[in-house]
């Protein structure tokens, strides 16, 4: 069988055999059959002889050491933050799997904080930086600028909370609580 290079292929599609071509993204090798894993179009590397399928729906996000994602606080210990990963930043797709990752306390901010309910509270909306994955485990840093809390809810009345003049602070909409964060610089106050 001869397929042509960009032809749109289904799942199951038979684009060669194992003597012909090594089996590349989007592709697996069925029994010495080489076929399409996905919808997309063809693509061949005659120099190397690898066939792959580009796919039209795109693969869901996969987190790696660096990506920056959104997620919100769900649980805080003394040492370290829970925090369910929505999205990574700049990527539309939704991720393969759901991530739980983890904030610890060093990795909060760059200078000496006590206590990590003066950084986090659970509900707030978080921006953090990847920068380990073992597993199931990943561990989350704040450390930079860009990331912290982008959004915070007040502890009294879970009304959504604004920045003050003071670093790091945020007040209460409804019942003008005060309370600590480690706020992103692209905090949202509206």
């Amino acid at each position: 069988m001869d397929v042509e290079n960009e032809r749109i292929v289904m799942p199951g599609d038979k684009l060669g055999i194992i003597e012909q071509y090594i089996p590349g993204e989007g592709t697996y090798d069925d029994n010495g059959d080489i076929k399409s894993s996905v919808l997309g179009n063809v693509n061949i590397n005659p120099k190397k002889r690898i066939i792959s399928v580009d796919s039209k729906l795109g693969k869901p996000a996969v987190l790696k050491k660096g990506d920056i994602v959104y997620g919100q606080i769900t649980d805080i210990k003394s040492q370290r933050a829970n925090f369910n990963i929505e999205c990574i930043k700049d990527n539309p797709r939704p991720l393969a799997l759901p991530y739980i990752g983890a904030i610890h306390i060093s990795q909060t901010k760059k200078n000496y904080l006590e206590k990590l309910n003066d950084a986090f509270r659970i509900g707030d909306i978080v921006q953090a930086k990847v920068i380990k994955i073992t597993g199931e485990n990943v561990d989350l840093s704040t450390t930079d600028k860009e990331c912290g809390v982008l959004k915070a809810m007040c502890t009294r009345c879970r009304d959504y909370m604004h920045t003050t003049k003071k670093k790091d602070e945020v007040q209460c909409n409804t019942c003008n609580r005060k309370e600590k964060r480690k706020l992103s610089s692209n905090y949202v106050n509206e």
